[in-house]
């Protein structure tokens, strides 16, 4: 009787009328994050003309590629990309060692003077020194104009530490101690016996730190005067700002397709973390559970 109930309630009017509402509300939702990239998209093959005569479209009535001949035609984007994939790769991996090997110690109870690290480290969750303050640090340490200015300042993320200690902390002690029996020391341990266990974790914040740094676009408009250091980020900005033809023309420019340009731009800083999100798919999904190892 309690079967046929069950299977009543989920077959009944309202339960399919409540299925119907959510598929509905989800694909609304799914257009309004699609839709957009999408145009964007056709925009970048669309001519000067049809963006300009019309407000939106997902298929461009010609079909041009001479906006992405004109980008990688430009050292100035050509080494924009280049410096940002390098910038990001190098950062994520700096940032992702620092975060590993500041969680590992604090994960030990008997660690002196792990309390007031993990304060401190609480603390800058809630308090920051703020824009100025960390540019006059950044600045005295000589690495105003310098890649490192976009990696050392945001090398550790507190939030992340937390997390990682978390994961570091549930994992079966019998293994590190049983390493330990065989000979091991701390670092052997650290080496082969947590850093396997933790794929999943290292890949999910490495594609987070990955990511904040191939976003960022505040560091280097604070910390690289120079233009010929700028990031992909600083290069979008600028030309999706209001002033997009002035600073076209600082590129030592001639003719330029300004509306075709920011659409094509777009598309490329975007790209890239398309592209890798589906071969970290795999782990991200295993870190979304980080934790659910118990001794």
């Amino acid at each position: 009787m309690s079967a046929k109930k069950s299977v009543g309630h989920h077959t009944s009017v309202g339960s399919r009328v409540f299925d119907a509402l959510n598929i509905m509300l989800l694909v609304g939702l799914a257009l309004v994050t699609v839709l957009p990239l999408l145009y964007v998209l056709a925009g970048s093959f669309a001519t000067e003309s049809e963006i300009a005569s019309r407000p939106f479209f997902l298929w461009p009535e010609k079909f041009v590629t001479s906006t992405y001949e004109y980008i990688f035609a430009t050292d100035t984007f050509v080494r924009a990309l280049i410096t940002t994939i390098v910038v990001t790769a190098v950062g994520a991996a700096v940032q992702v060692i620092l975060t590993l090997t500041m969680a590992y110690p604090l994960a030990k109870r008997y660690l002196p003077g792990r309390t007031l690290v993990l304060n401190l480290v609480i603390f800058t969750l809630v308090f920051s020194g703020g824009m100025i303050p960390t540019y006059l640090v950044v600045r005295d340490l000589g690495l105003l104009n310098s890649y490192w200015a976009l990696i050392l300042p945001l090398a550790i993320n507190p939030f992340y530490l937390i997390i990682v200690k978390s994961f570091f902390q549930e994992l079966p002690q019998a293994l590190e101690e049983a390493a330990r029996i065989d000979g091991c020391n701390e670092m052997g341990v650290f080496f082969k016996i947590v850093l396997p266990l933790s794929k999943p974790i290292i890949a999910t914040f490495s594609l987070f730190y990955a990511v904040g740094i191939w976003n960022d676009y505040m560091s280097p408009l604070l910390y690289i005067d120079d233009n010929s250091k700028w990031t992909l980020q600083v290069i979008v900005r600028q030309l999706t700002s209001a002033n997009a033809e002035n600073a076209l023309a600082s590129l030592d420019s001639v003719f330029f397709p300004v509306e075709g340009l920011k659409f094509a731009v777009v598309v490329i800083a975007t790209l890239p973390i398309l592209f890798f999100y589906p071969f970290l798919q795999k782990h991200f999904a295993k870190g979304v559970l980080i934790g659910s190892v118990k001794e």
